[in-house]
């Protein structure tokens, strides 16, 4: 099943055939054990020997999310700022590192703090400009261009290619965080990033139930042995259960993720006319600046991921996001339940985020009891 003629989604919904030869049991094994015996001859078994380096079940969750990025290996870590955190333990003193304004929040923070105690150069940019990644690189110093495509939470849209062409001009490397754009709409590699991240908590897991991040390349070298050695040291490896959830959800992952498209599509286009919304940010609207290059990109649909502007006080957005009764007022996103959050109290004193914006992660459930739910909280906001 790790043949990669087959189609992806069967790939993912039977997790590449890994059928228990004793039993015949369908469903994974789940295997919890933190340390492996040594056989007579005192030598590994099948090259198991402690948890903190990985062991039965993480090696099948990154070969499924191997198979279905198109990588050459990956790697699982306890949360998604963890294996970003790992790949940025790469660079040096120096270094030059080229990343949008608007992204995840957490991974500013980490440049900001590489910054100020380990002399990383750090530039910031407006992503949402076409050239803006680009433009930025210097050639001969920058050793990492990260993107996020599309971004959280304004989801501007990134043309890899042509950053990856770019970036690898310069002689540095391109890392993409696909958290927004999972392998089943994306895949960044292909498209010439040289690693793909994801927070796994999100689409990948599905069900809001375990915290993971993963890192995938084709660029099995020096610097991706040493990202394995910072997880190792820093204790960062994804734990078995987590493990064996998260290939749980990435079986379901193209059903859900089509469903949340779907979701996410009509409600953009229903608030787009709203009187109480003053813009709507979705990358499947053609209004979307990024519009032509998603289509080009996210072949498996645009993501049940929106935000939108309110026409209205601060205090207005937030009533909007309180009287919510089918959207659950949360972080995270990707999970089988729609999610509803003022993303400006979420990111803080420092955020870029207008005041006014709301952040949407649309589930499965049926549009209409969604599409209802905003229409009330909108009313009795506004």
């Amino acid at each position: 099943m790790r043949n990669r003629s087959l189609s992806p989604a069967t790939r993912a919904a039977q997790a590449l055939r890994m059928i228990d030869e004793v039993t015949g049991a369908v469903v994974p094994p789940l295997d919890l054990s933190s340390t492996y015996a040594r056989d007579a001859d005192y030598a590994l078994r099948q090259g198991n020997i402690y948890g903190r380096e990985g062991g039965p079940t993480l090696a099948h969750a990154e070969a499924v999310l191997a198979s279905l990025d198109g990588a050459e290996a990956a790697l699982g870590f306890a949360s998604g700022m963890s294996a970003a955190v790992a790949l940025f333990e790469t660079l040096r003193a120096g270094d030059h590192v080229v990343a949008p304004e608007v992204m995840y929040h957490g991974v500013v923070g980490w440049l900001m703090r590489m910054a100020e105690l380990r002399g990383l150069e750090v530039d910031l940019v407006d992503a949402s400009q076409p050239g803006a990644l680009e433009a930025a690189i210097r050639p001969g110093q920058t050793r990492l261009v990260w993107a996020e495509t599309p971004a959280n939470p304004s989801w501007d849209v990134v043309d890899i290619g042509a950053v990856a062409a770019a970036t690898h001009a310069a002689g540095a490397r391109l890392a993409v965080d696909c958290t927004a754009a999972p392998p089943c709409t994306q895949l960044a590699l292909e498209l010439g990033a040289d690693y793909a991240f994801q927070s796994g908590t999100k689409y990948l897991g599905g069900h809001s139930d375990l915290t993971a991040g993963v890192l995938s390349t084709n660029q099995v070298d020096e610097t991706w042995a040493e990202v394995a050695t910072v997880r190792k040291l820093m204790g960062t490896i994804l734990s078995p259960f987590p493990a064996w959830l998260m290939v749980r959800g990435m079986r379901t992952l193209f059903l859900r993720y089509e469903r949340a498209s779907e979701n996410a599509l009509a409600l953009a286009e229903w608030l787009e006319g709203h009187p109480g919304i003053s813009k709507v940010l979705y990358p499947g609207l053609p209004s979307h600046p990024g519009y032509e290059v998603a289509k080009r990109q996210m072949t498996g649909g645009f993501g049940g991921m929106l935000s939108v502007l309110v026409k209205g006080t601060v205090e207005q957005t937030c009533d909007v996001v309180r009287f919510c009764e089918v959207f659950v007022p949360a972080t995270s996103l990707g999970g089988v339940e729609s999610l509803i959050e003022h993303r400006k109290v979420v990111e803080g004193p420092f955020s870029v985020v207008p005041e006014t914006l709301i952040r949407i992660s649309t589930g499965i459930e049926d549009i209409d009891d969604l599409r209802a739910d905003l229409a009330q909280a909108l009313e009795r906001a506004l």
